[in-house]
């Protein structure tokens, strides 16, 4: 076997501009059927990307025995029900970020996939990024001294009107929570893979601009067993977007402007330079090849079901505080 038949669980935003391509144009994957909510448009979907079958509901989906993967795309609150029962059907999950609503529903879908004897990832697709290798790197090698503290702020505009799809966003019981929630924990997770485990975390949340059920707003002060600090800020009420990585050290420091963008600024006491560590041009593309190479060769994808619940536990934290 050289290829992995996929099936794809909720057909929205991600799935139309990343997954579906990915699924598409990768040689070791094949997309055999697809799930939607909204089935009228399952079938445009599914000739768009080349899927040959089309189903009502996620459960009809997982009956399909040519399927030996799924690809879950859906709200937060459906992931841990769908990822068990997709586990039980003896289907490899690769799952969108935030793994779960909480750490519990993590254990649960960890559990699930290790009992069923399947593959279990997440799409913290950020974790394969050139750049954030390249980052590591030059941490590890002393190159700026000690790590002190990392900045990151990710800010967007965010707001949906009440009829479009995307709202879901903006109600706590399927979204979990606010930016925080739906992309901060991208943001933790890269924290996590430069500068390993956490000590403590803290955090604030509210509602700055917007009355709605999730924050639109949020700070938190994550503190590692290495001794560095990071601020996290993000917000879905700022109207200049940003997506920056700044870390300090006691030698050096680096800035990333955009870091979905590739440029690296390094700055020492002997020199200032720039590199470029350019993402692929889809950014799920590399996860979905590690995640099918897994299956195909039986070890682990990069990011698994572990590394993702330290993500939701931290998560817990903030909010918490």
């Amino acid at each position: 076997m050289n290829t992995v038949k996929w099936g794809l669980i909720g057909c929205g935003d991600i799935a139309n501009k990343r997954v579906g391509p990915a699924l598409r144009d990768l040689k070791n994957c094949e997309l055999v059927a697809v799930s939607r909510k909204r089935f009228d448009l399952a079938k445009p979907f599914a000739d768009k990307f080349g899927a040959k079958k089309t189903y009502k509901t996620w459960q009809e989906l997982l009956g399909d025995d040519e399927i030996e993967a799924v690809y879950i795309a859906t709200p937060v609150n459906l992931h841990c029900e769908q990822t068990i029962a997709a586990a039980e059907a003896g289907k490899h999950v690769l799952c969108e970020k935030p793994m779960g609503l909480n750490p519990d529903e993590c254990d649960r879908m960890i559990n699930a996939c290790r009992v069923n004897n399947v593959k279990l990832g997440i799409a913290y697709y950020r974790h394969l990024y050139p750049i954030i290798e390249r980052i590591k790197q030059i941490v590890s090698s002393g190159e700026i001294g000690r790590p002190v503290m990392a900045q990151i702020n990710a800010f967007e505009y965010f707001d949906p009107p009440a009829d479009t799809p995307r709202n879901w966003f903006l109600k706590k019981a399927e979204a979990g929570g606010g930016p925080m929630f739906d992309f901060g924990c991208h943001r933790i997770e890269v924290l996590l893979n430069i500068f390993g485990k956490i000590k403590s975390a803290h955090g604030f949340a509210g509602n700055i601009i917007f009355e709605r059920e999730v924050e639109d707003t949020s700070t938190a002060h994550i503190v590692f067993e290495s001794g560095a600090w990071a601020v996290l800020s993000v917000s879905h009420a700022a109207f200049e977007p940003q997506d920056t990585l700044d870390i300090f050290g006691t030698e050096g420091s680096l800035h990333v402007p955009k870091l979905n963008g590739g440029n690296l600024e390094i700055l020492t006491a002997k020199k200032r330079s720039t590199e470029q560590h350019l993402p692929a041009e889809n950014i799920h593309e590399p996860l979905i090849d590690d995640f099918t190479r897994a299956v195909l060769e039986n070890k682990e994808p990069v990011v698994g079901g572990k590394k993702s619940k330290e993500v939701a536990l931290i998560e817990e934290q903030i909010y918490a505080s």
